[in-house]
């Protein structure tokens, strides 16, 4: 039976306190509250197992906003003189004990942690240094795409978690449009240096300039009543001219502003798609 993780589990024996399951060789009490319609002996049931106030084992069909081994970002509820408790989702909150805090954390804000089981205490615990868990152990390769968490900024750019496992950088002069700490996204392996750190780009291979590309057709919509003199067939040389992108880009651009449903595309002329 997994600490800390969701298991699938058989059910054992009904009580009056609710059901107890088991993996076949422990077994943990589901309590009644979590249980709707009361399941019968041998049935299957999904639940997450953590330990309760007194570090005993216990179910909950409850969902977690983590689980052991998880970056993500949580919110602080309470703080006191042993450590800081956060949102964890269930009816229990996940400790930060101060030993595990890079800073001072604050009451409703929100930070970066890393959970984990503690080796002295065998808790579930929290930490904000969870640099010291990120895995130098890869199968990446360049181009591949990945689930990126934005960690936190940078003087070069942003660090983000690369699948729950490693880390990587997307450089700040790659970055076009809004990009926040704590979001979730795809990225993909921009390149993979000698000494193992890792590149990210945010667009897929050949459209590293395509997200920049529709803010500046887009401006340039804004501020010209909405018109734009160049369209599928114009020259690259004009469009060079009046916008410094090559053609392949202003075609990938308009094409997906298209698609969006955001303008009409003419041979020789774009215009802001409005509607009656």
């Amino acid at each position: 039976m997994e600490i800390g993780q969701y298991n699938e589990l058989k059910v054992k024996s009904k009580a009056m306190i609710g059901v107890y399951l088991t993996d076949g060789a422990e077994d943990v009490l589901l309590p009644k509250k979590y249980i709707d319609e009361m399941p019968e002996e041998g049935d299957e049931m999904r639940v997450f197992v953590y330990l309760d106030n007194d570090n005993r084992p216990i179910a909950t069909t409850l969902s977690p906003n983590a689980v052991v081994g998880d970056f993500t970002f949580l919110e602080v509820k309470d703080i006191n003189h042993h450590g800081a408790f956060l949102d964890w989702g269930i009816a229990k909150d996940l400790f930060v004990p101060y030993a595990e805090q890079r800073n001072d954390l604050k009451i409703g804000k929100e930070y970066l942690f890393y959970v984990f089981i503690d080796d002295e205490s065998n808790r579930i615990a929290a930490t904000t240094k969870w640099n010291k868990y990120i895995s130098k152990d890869h199968n990446l390769k360049e181009d591949d795409e990945v689930g990126l968490l934005i960690a936190e900024r940078t003087d070069m750019g942003y660090r983000a978690i690369i699948n729950n496992s490693t880390e990587g950088l997307i450089y700040k002069n790659e970055i076009f449009g809004d990009l926040k700490i704590g979001e979730r996204r795809r990225g993909y392996i921009k390149t993979i240096r000698d000494d193992g750190k890792i590149d990210l780009r945010l667009q897929p291979k050949g459209y590293e300039h395509v997200e920049d590309s529709k803010y500046v057709i887009l401006n340039y919509l804004k501020n010209n009543e909405g018109k734009l003199e160049l369209g599928d067939k114009s020259p690259a040389e004009e469009i060079y001219s009046l916008l410094k992108m090559s053609k392949k880009v202003f075609k990938k651009t308009i094409g997906g502003l298209y698609k969006d449903r955001l303008i009409n595309i003419g041979d020789f002329e774009i215009s802001t798609l409005t509607t009656d």
